[in-house]
């Protein structure tokens, strides 16, 4: 079991291992009974501090248990744990009957078996509609190379299978006419309208997109040199990006390194506001991909991905590491 200043490469794959699969998530109510139920809406947040999300529906009976416990744990379910993972979706019976646990973190029940185990603290809780997001720190975890379980289109399997539908263009008024199957039309409405979303968080920190961006890019890489952030940047902030560092650093959210090449690194109340707002553009992300199909996610992901790297070869710079485990998918860097 790997404890809170844990390898960050083995964390990376750790959260790898969830791929639009199934986990059931513990706790222990007020009253110290154990609590658990099967969750498909897990993903990560941040790397450094490592930070994961699920979410959960208001009308749970296991809600106010989770919303006054500090301490839940996350397990992702091998291919083997289907039975598991249907016992654990289902309401009105002892769940934990017959089951060999083991304790973790102030008691909270661990299963055995899974692929990977996240043991976290809560650190926010955002109520989005009708479901509240958990954001948890990972204060340990561990793994094992199991294959996944993954639900897809009402059963179990080792990989999706079902592709995206099609979606079929509206006529352009006139010929010749882009229409709203261009690419950079479904892009650029996508990208604002998603943004338009977490924007009063922006608000709310008193950040405007730009420094929102450059303290994205400090939380991916502490110690970032002028160069290398405007390497990161290119073709995004440019000019703009130099007048949100200064911004930044006269509101002492960042800071210069001693060293002589003048770092650029958060201070703690940067990485505060950063964190609540990446965690806020997380959460919002979620209930977006949930309106999706089931295996779509990951598959619009992957595309999308795949175009950056067609476009834009450079797009990778800020998430390149020297130290980074050449084996570990790109998914389980950040979600």
């Amino acid at each position: 079991m790997s404890e809170t200043n844990f390898d960050a490469a083995e964390f990376r794959r750790a959260l790898g291992s969830f791929a639009t699969g199934v986990t059931i998530i513990t706790t222990r109510s007020a009253d110290g009974a154990p609590v658990g139920l099967t969750v498909n809406s897990f993903n990560s947040v941040s790397l450094n501090p490592p930070l994961v999300l699920w979410s959960l529906a208001t009308s749970s009976l296991s809600l106010p248990a989770f919303q006054s416990s500090p301490n839940w744990a996350v397990h992702v379910l091998a291919a083997d744990q289907h039975g598991l993972s249907g016992r654990f979706a289902k309401r009105g019976e002892d769940k934990f009957s017959g089951l060999d646990t083991e304790a973790g973190i102030d008691g909270v029940p661990l299963l055995r078996g899974c692929m990977a185990r996240f043991q976290c603290r809560t650190a926010f809780q955002y109520e989005g509609g009708d479901h509240v997001i958990f954001i948890g720190e990972v204060r340990a975890f561990d793994r094992n190379d199991a294959a996944p379980l993954v639900f897809h289109g009402g059963r179990y399997a080792h990989a999706t299978l079902r592709d995206p539908p099609e979606v079929q263009p509206r006529s352009a008024h006139l010929e010749g006419s882009f229409g709203d199957h261009f690419l950079g039309y479904q892009l650029g409405r996508s990208h604002f309208r998603f943004l338009a979303q977490i924007r009063r968080y922006l608000t709310d920190a008193h950040l405007s997109d730009e420094d929102f961006y450059v303290l994205s890019a400090l939380t991916l890489k502490p110690g970032l040199s002028t160069a290398d952030l405007d390497a990161g940047m290119a073709g995004i902030l440019d000019e703009s990006g130099h007048r949100a560092v200064e911004s930044l650093l006269q509101r002492g959210l960042v800071r210069r390194g001693a060293g002589s090449d003048a770092e650029l690194e958060l201070t703690d109340s940067g990485r505060d506001s950063a964190l609540r707002v990446i965690g806020a553009a997380k959460a919002v992300e979620e209930q977006v991909l949930q309106r999706l199909g089931p295996g779509e996610a990951p598959v619009l992901k992957s595309l999308l991905a795949r175009l950056l790297n067609v476009i834009d070869p450079a797009a990778n710079a800020l998430w390149q590491e020297k130290n980074l485990d050449a084996g570990a998918p790109a998914a389980a860097r950040m979600r």
